[in-house]
């Protein structure tokens, strides 16, 4: 812990970056950052438990997903956070309470880095007006049924979640929401893209694309081998996405079939040179990719997202609430089963070549009662076992009417709205087929909707006759053993005997309800009159259903053809977004040996910051310009150097420019002095940089010095970096010569009383960072010193 006296000293001495706080940690921390809205920090430990700190240090929620953590970002409102786990899933979190919004399984490996990011610019039409999207659903319908849950619904349990259990509510409450696109990077070099962070939207696989490079004076084209993403950054106007990939560079297979004119002799020439000359093509690129669709076309983005991610969520509505009807109503006849089972024994024992059917269609005929239902009736079920299973299956049928009206029904019913406005937006060819969207696969999934609504419709009318012959059994059956027991019967309900015989000849062992809730297949199709499918091939010609065979398929089933059309019509903007992501630009930035690839450490940093003279564009008004800033440390065994950060600016410049000639790439290079190492780096508000510096120990007994310092990288020497084809592949390595060396008796720097550890969490809305020691100790520092006091803050 720092001595109060020391700190005292400091701070009267002006030292820079005021020390909040000095405070013990569970475990090592390996991810953290600071909440972009209000001062809390989101730390990730090496248990893999997400840990949720006011700036006070007041612990508000601990999470443990159970799975190994790999990654961690913040939704731009700070309302939500989105952490990516070992396999591959992404799980949204509300930052209430760290309660689980939603899991989307968007890799098929560890999700290593995440980056969320909106466009801060209001929706405009090509007039320049603002555009204010109006979710007309609430205009026609109560707010959406939320998902049931058991137990049953009529013992005082309303059947909707608990009023502070709404775990969809707010990830899909997209309508007044900026648009935001979620980046997400695997260790297999795969990038996905989430609108709102809950509707993929597209995938790219980084080993796909071709990168043009020169070396040995030679210009080819190259793709990454066995790339592994380290780092994804979305421009704040959502046009160009940045991607540190470590891989290795290998010869296009496509271009080297296509040059024919090369033998063999030629490309072991090569080859030989490369290995003579030491040219690696393993290391750390940084790629540009073209992400101008969504900046182009965000307003029908938001729209399509909109709704299908509400369509989604009403998914889960009508999933979950076929599943809590098929177990109540299983359940219910569960108990009539083992109710009415003992008399199939009874009729063995006693000896009798007949079925429990043909004993209750004898007594209902006015024949002689057979002494084993005679027994059953008297002894075995008796009126409090009638009882007991008359009300199971009553409360059954009405719990499942309640399900079905307050829950399937209205969510059937605005799926197919709200795939309507999809079906709208599809007819809208200029604007929504640029995106993918299909009238054809949106209007069979309407279809689809419109079917299932029909299968709900039906199902309520083959429930509410199933309950009522079942009633009606049950007060026959109740008269019998009133009968039998020479009891009055005349306060007892009528039943109709017509009815009592259908029921023994096909409803005790056929279940019609049971059947609509399960998925059937083709050999278990619902049997279905002739008159009636006459009648709906008739249809047809009147604008009916083309597909005249939705009554032989189960509700169930009915539900899985919705949800399969749906996803096929919204797997075309899927695959039209992935295929507009093109790579722009390709920077190799250092080669390491091949051997040390998987455990590089590699402190980067990138950050976009407003250029002070805005872009002209083609459009009516002028666009804001963006600088790119990259960061990252050398490591020694690479490029002849040591302890050396690099700062690239320029990358990527303007808002969807193309033409490289309208700006340069520049870089700068800090030197560490001697006997010092870099543990992490972050590029912090106006093109500052955040660094951590350990002393080198010269023994194991040494305490050694750490500390952090911050540099202005807008005032450091920047060399012009040639974008033209060089001989050398690592330009960058060409800046030696301008290298600066870092002050440590000048400027901004902190001693540190402890050693340190990566993460550095830098706020720059906040003007905060956080530091860990490796000795399980977390500190916070101000890094303005015009920054509010504490008491102030959140």
């Amino acid at each position: 812990m720092a001595d109060p006296d020391m700190e005292a000293e400091e701070i009267q001495s002006t030292v820079p970056f005021q020390l909040q706080f000095d405070k013990p940690i569970p475990s090592q921390v390996k991810i953290a950052e600071w909440n972009p809205e209000k001062d809390l920090l989101a730390m990730v430990t090496e248990d893999s438990k997400i840990l949720l700190h006011r700036f006070n240090w007041q612990r508000l929620w601990t999470v443990s997903p159970g799975r190994c953590i790999t990654s961690l970002c913040w939704r731009p409102d700070g309302k939500a956070i989105a952490v990516g786990l070992e396999d591959g899933t992404i799980s949204l979190h509300d930052v209430e309470n760290g309660k689980l919004l939603r899991s989307i399984k968007s890799h098929k490996v560890a999700v290593v880095c995440l980056n969320w990011e909106e466009d801060g610019q209001p929706m405009e039409d090509e007039s320049c007006n603002f555009l204010t999207y109006e979710d007309r659903t609430l205009r026609f319908f109560p707010p959406a049924p939320r998902i049931p849950r058991m137990p049953g619904l009529c013992s005082g349990d309303t059947g909707l979640m608990d009023d502070t259990e709404e775990p969809f509510h707010e990830v899909s409450n997209t309508s007044h929401q900026p648009f935001n696109i979620l980046c997400s990077g695997d260790k297999d070099g795969c990038i996905c893209f989430s609108i709102f962070g809950i509707f993929p939207i597209g995938k790219i696989d980084i080993h796909q694309f071709t990168v043009y490079t020169s070396y040995l004076d030679k210009q080819t084209g190259h793709q990454l081998l066995n790339g592994y993403t380290h780092k994804v950054a979305l421009s704040k106007n959502l046009c160009q996405l940045i991607v540190l990939s470590f891989g290795k560079l290998v010869e296009n297979v496509a271009e080297l079939e296509d040059k024919s004119h090369r033998n063999h002799a030629e490309l072991s020439a090569v080859r030989e040179t490369s290995e003579h000359q030491n040219v690696s093509l393993v290391g750390l690129h940084c790629l540009l990719l073209d992400t101008s669709i969504f900046h182009k076309r965000k307003n029908e983005l938001h729209q399509v997202a909109q709704q299908a991610s509400n369509i989604e969520d009403l998914f889960e509505v009508v999933r979950a609430s076929l599943s809590v009807m098929h177990k109540q109503w299983c359940d219910a006849l569960h108990i009539f089963h083992e109710k009415f089972g003992p008399l199939s024994s009874l009729i063995i024992d006693h000896g009798l070549n007949t079925s429990p059917q043909e004993e209750f269609l004898s007594l209902l005929c006015g024949a002689r009662t057979s002494p084993a239902l005679h027994q059953f009736l008297v002894n075995s079920l008796g009126e409090l076992g009638l009882k007991h299973v008359a009300k199971a299956v009553d409360s059954a049928g009405k719990e499942l009417h309640l399900v079905v009206r307050e829950h399937l029904q209205p969510a059937v019913e605005i799926i197919g709205f709200r795939i309507g406005e999809l079906k709208g937006f599809s007819r809208w060819r200029a604007r929504y087929q640029n995106v993918g969207l299909d009238e054809k696969l949106i209007e069979n999934a309407s279809e689809r909707a419109g079917m299932l609504l029909v299968q709900v419709e039906r199902f309520l009318r083959v429930l509410s006759i199933v309950c009522y012959q079942f009633e009606n059994f049950f007060a026959w059956i109740r008269k019998c053993i009133k009968l039998l027991m020479a009891q009055p019967t005349d306060e007892l309900a009528n039943f109709n005997s017509e009815l009592v015989v259908i029921f023994l000849k096909f409803l005790i062992k056929h279940d019609p309800v049971r059947q609509l809730l399960e998925s059937s297949d083709v050999d278990d199709a619902i049997k279905v009159d002739l008159d009636t499918m006459q009648r709906i091939e008739e249809l047809v010609t009147f604008g009916g259903f083309s597909d005249t065979g939705y009554l032989r398929r189960s509700l169930a089933k009915e539900f899985e053809q919705l949800e399969c059309s749906f996803k096929e019509a919204l797997l075309k903007p899927f695959t039209t977004i992935s295929k507009m992501i093109q790579c722009e630009e390709f920077l190799p930035l250092y080669p390491i040996p091949s051997s040390t690839v998987a455990s590089v450490h590699a402190p980067t940093s990138i950050s976009f910051y407003q250029d002070a003279v805005p872009c002209k564009s083609e459009g009516p008004k002028p666009s804001y310009g963006l600088v790119d800033y990259i960061c990252f440390r050398i490591p020694d065994d690479s490029l002849d150097v040591s302890n050396t950060i690099i700062i690239v600016r320029g990358f990527v410049y303007g808002s969807g420019l193309r033409n490289m000639e309208n700006y340069s790439l520049e870089a700068a290079v800090l030197s560490i002095p001697e006997g010092f190492h870099c543990v992490d780096l972050s590029l912090y508000k106006e093109t500052q940089i955040v660094l951590l510096l350990n002393e080198v120990m010269s023994t194991s007994e040494s305490p050694g010095k750490s500390c952090m310092m911050m540099v202005q990288a807008s005032e450091l020497p920047f060399v012009s970096v040639s974008r033209s084809a060089t001989s050398n592949m690592w330009k960058l390595n060409e800046l030696q010569g301008s290298a600066v060396e870092l002050d440590m008796n000048n400027g901004k720097i902190r001693s540190v009383p402890h050693a340190l550890s990566a993460p550095l969490a830098v706020s720059a809305s906040r003007g905060v960072a956080c530091v860990f020691a490796s000795r399980r100790r977390a500190l916070v520092y101000i890094l303005d010193e015009d920054e509010d006091e504490a008491s102030d803050m959140d």
